[in-house]
């Protein structure tokens, strides 16, 4: 039997875990079902004055927005970057916000003084700049010492770091400190010569970056070229840039200023050990010349000069004796110093020159070895001075002096030789008198070309004028008084004869040279050293004669000089007329006077220096009456308020100057001697110049100089009364008709009037004969007129003539209104009664005359007769 198939059993169906979604490409996921939603909305809040711009609206900021504070803060943040450019950011805002700085200086000093020890280079530079180009600057007008007491610290502390770098630019800021505040120095002198001297003998820095080295080196030649040489330089010093200031906190007297450097010859000895010996570690670079580099250059450049100063120091301390602040066991030691450096440096140093004996290079490299040599040259006269130093040595030097003055080292630059000749030429007195004759002779030929080639106006051209004075009157004494010495003496008389010359080529461009020139022109004139030539004195007197616009004669500067120059000349002037006062060099002083560039004051400066030469007898009489007489007569005036005058070529001067000029001459005649003597030698010169007939002012003047020296009665000649009486009517009717009559102010006018009538009344009264003489010629120039009225046909001619007779008619009532004139002309009154009737004769008669001439006749005839009837009461 089959068995039966048992049913299936019904498959149970399982639950899925995690069902596979098939997903096309490119189509973006669906976010899970069980996703949080993270967004959040919200409004933004707006709270008033709260934000960061806002509170900075009222403070100045950087570029990036940070206020000082911020930028002062940053300065100190661990991060270099950020320090370095916090410094910028305060440039910044110094640059556009200079306020910031003048209100916070000390403030920015205090948190930026820090930096000079920073450990970045670049932070430590920037720093560097910032105080150069803005931090100093703004304390240029302000008191010094608290910020030099504020940085000196942190200064002091950076010298002593560790490492070279920091040391180095310790040494830079202190250079940047001292040239901005010399005085500084003077504070801790000692101190930071010490520091310069330890970062000097650590040399193993300089050997292949000599820039280190020049760091250091420049700073402690610049710092002692500040040592005093001797109480003057010491005063100065203290004072620094800025007069009558003093460090804060460090005011003393100069005696303790003395007393502080005084102290450091010691440490002095000390550095310039040590530079001599850091100069003999750069003998083989000297002497292997394509090793010869500028920063080598440099660095034995301000080795020497630092060497030249602290020597210059130690030698003034010696050999002026000045130590009486000093105990006697400081000053010995200051001498046991000064030989033992002599020593040294006759050894180590002098003895390398010239540092290219062969002088066969050429360019900027030559001229290193010049400069260079220059200096050691100067090193070596300051210890000649009291040291005996090698004759061949010596000689070698006196030799490298001699060219250089003579211009036979052509190689370097001109600049560079006239700044080392100009550097040697002080020296030039003092070896004259120590070298022998040969040597001497080469220096005096030396110094002449020098002198005779360098420009007029240079500093050079200046130096050489003060040598000159050296040589000659050193003291007041004459140098070389021995006449036996023809050498020397030549030298001296070519040198004092271009003198004058140099005058003319300075003219007025350069008045300090000029001044130089005519002070030595004084001081020899006073010692009796001119011995001068005739071209000698030619230039003096080309150097007071104005410049002439028509000629070829040149003009001289003396007008156009300031005034303090001008006073040195008139001096000199005085001692030249001793031996000197020629009839060319008398019309040279003349034109002067004339030049209408002249000042009043100096005018009559002029008048008196010659005045007292004359006094003193250099100046004989009849020269003397020649230039009064020349200059009254031949000076053209013109009215004071003649503005439009001086626009004219012709000389001229106010009417005002030449008054008291007129006055000035009267005077000093009336002090050369006895009136009548005197009038006596001038008569016959003054006559001819009336005879001339000078215009009115000058006229005027040569009357008063005739009344000034004539006496009551007159003792005027015959023929001298005959010439005044022809001269007088003409000169008192250009009175009248000069000078305009002033209704509106009649005293002004008869005051001006009766300036140019007085000579006229004083002759008068001394003389009744002239009365009667001048008013017979004025009767006769009445009836010539009258006469020319009747039959004139000429209107022009007609009112000249009408004007003449209303001119003499004007005179004598001017002459009558004088109380005591009127006494004088009464003896002439018939000569004044005829010169009435031919007034009313015209007046009645002339069928010429128009209405107006007739009222006018008429008024005159009225006036002159109540004059006449008035001289019978």
């Amino acid at each position: 039997m089959v068995r039966s198939k048992a049913p299936a059993k019904k498959q149970q169906k399982k639950g899925i875990d995690f069902k596979k979604i098939k997903r096309k490409i490119g189509r973006k996921l669906p976010p899970p079902k069980n996703a949080t939603n993270t967004e959040i909305k919200s409004k933004a809040i707006v709270i008033p004055e709260q934000s960061v711009a806002a509170e900075k609206s009222d403070f100045a900021t950087s570029k990036k927005g940070l206020t000082l504070d911020e930028l002062l803060k940053q300065t100190s943040h661990p991060n270099s970057k950020i320090r370095n450019d916090a410094l910028h950011g305060i440039e910044d805002l110094f640059r556009n916000h200079p306020a910031e700085l003048q209100s916070h200086k000390y403030a920015i000093i205090q948190k930026l003084k820090e930096r000079i020890c920073d450990d970045d280079n670049q932070v430590r530079q920037t720093f560097y700049r910032l105080f150069k180009a803005k931090i100093f600057p703004a304390f240029k007008e302000d008191s010094q010492g608290p910020m030099v007491s504020l940085l000196m610290p942190c200064i002091f502390l950076a010298m002593a770091a560790s490492a070279i770098d920091v040391r180095l630019m310790a040494f830079k800021f202190f250079h940047l400190v001292v040239e901005y505040y010399p005085p500084t120095f003077s504070l801790d002198a000692e101190k930071i010569l010490e520091n310069y001297k330890d970062i000097i003998q650590k040399n193993h820095f300089y050997v292949e970056d000599k820039s280190k080295l020049k760091v250091a080196l420049s700073g402690l030649a610049h710092c002692l070229s500040l040592l005093p040489c001797d109480e003057s330089d010491t005063e100065s010093q203290k004072k620094g840039p800025l007069q009558n200031q003093t460090l804060h906190a460090y005011e003393q007297d100069a005696a303790k200023e003395c007393a502080r450097f005084a102290h450091i010859s010691g440490r002095l000895k000390e550095i310039v050990g040590v530079l001599v010996n850091c100069f003999q570690d750069f003998i083989p670079l000297i002497h292997a010349s394509r090793g010869f580099n500028e920063q080598s250059f440099e660095c034995i450049r301000h080795i020497l000069c630092s060497i030249g100063y602290a020597i210059k120091f130690s030698i003034r301390r010696h050999t002026q004796r000045q130590t009486s602040w000093l105990p006697a066991s400081e000053e010995a030691t200051l001498m046991i110093l000064d030989q033992d450096i002599a020593s040294m440096l006759s050894k180590k140093l002098l003895g390398s020159f010239p540092l290219n004996p062969d002088n066969n290079l050429y360019g900027k490299i030559d001229r290193w070895y010049f400069i260079l040599n220059s200096v050691l040259t100067k090193i070596f006269l300051e210890v000649s001075e009291w040291s005996h130093l090698p004759t061949d040595l010596s000689n070698r030097f006196l030799e490298f002096i001699e060219n250089t003055l003579l211009g036979k080292i052509a190689s370097s630059s001109k600049p560079v030789h006239a700044e080392t000749s100009l550097a040697l030429l002080p020296f030039v007195p003092k070896l004259i008198l120590r070298v022998d004759r040969d040597w001497r002779d080469n220096l005096l030929q030396a110094f002449t070309t020098t002198f005779s080639n360098c420009k007029s106006g240079s500093s050079l051209k200046l130096a050489c004028i003060s040598i000159i004075r050296d040589v000659i009157i050193p003291n007041g004494d004459i140098l070389y008084p021995n006449a036996s010495d023809l050498t020397v003496n030549n030298y001296q008389s070519a040198w004092v004869n271009k003198l004058p010359s140099l005058l003319i080529q300075l003219g007025d461009e350069h008045p300090l040279s000029t001044q130089a020139v005519l002070q030595l022109l004084l001081d020899l004139g006073r010692v009796g050293c001119l011995n001068t030539s005739p071209e000698f004195e030619d230039d003096v007197r080309n150097f007071f004669i104005p410049c002439q616009c028509e000629g070829d004669v040149p003009g001289g500067p003396f007008a156009s000089l300031p005034r303090e120059v001008q006073e040195l000349a008139l001096c000199f002037l005085y001692y030249f007329t001793i031996d000197n006062f020629s009839s060319p060099m008398l019309s040279a002083i003349v034109s002067c006077c004339l030049n209408p560039q002249l000042e009043p004051a100096l005018l009559y400066r002029i008048v008196e220096i010659l005045h007292t030469a004359y006094r003193a007898g250099y100046i004989q009489i009849t020269d003397h009456f020649s230039f009064f007489i020349t200059l009254i007569a031949r000076t053209k005036v013109v009215p004071e308020k003649l503005q439009s005058a001086m626009e004219c070529n012709e000389r001229e001067t106010y009417c005002g100057t030449y008054k008291e000029l007129t006055n000035l001459v009267c005077s000093y005649l009336s002090e050369m001697g006895d009136g009548s003597l005197v009038l006596q030698i001038l008569e016959k010169v003054l006559v001819e110049q009336i005879i001339l007939k000078p215009a009115l002012d000058n006229g005027c003047a040569i009357l008063r100089m005739i009344c000034a020296l004539d006496s009551k009665p007159t003792i005027l000649s015959e023929s001298s009364l005959t010439a005044l009486s022809e001269y007088l009517p003409g000169y008192l009717v250009d009175i009248v008709s000069c000078i305009p009559e002033d209704k509106e102010n009649s005293y002004l006018y008869i005051q001006t009037c009766l300036y140019y009538l007085v000579p006229c009344y004083f002759l008068f009264d001394r003389s009744s004969k002239l009365t009667e003489q001048v008013l017979k010629r004025m009767r006769s120039m009445v009836i010539e007129n009258t006469k020319a009225l009747e039959s004139v046909q000429d209107k022009e001619s007609g009112r000249t003539s009408l004007n003449l007779i209303q001119c003499i008619v004007s005179v004598i009532l001017l002459m009558h209104n004088d109380a005591k004139v009127r006494k004088i002309i009464l003896s002439s009154k018939s000569e004044i009664d005829l010169i009435l009737q031919n007034v009313i004769t015209l007046q009645s008669r002339s069928t010429s005359l128009t209405v107006e001439g007739k009222h006018m006749m008429k008024i005159l005839g009225e006036r002159l007769r109540i004059a006449s009837k008035s001289l019978l009461a």
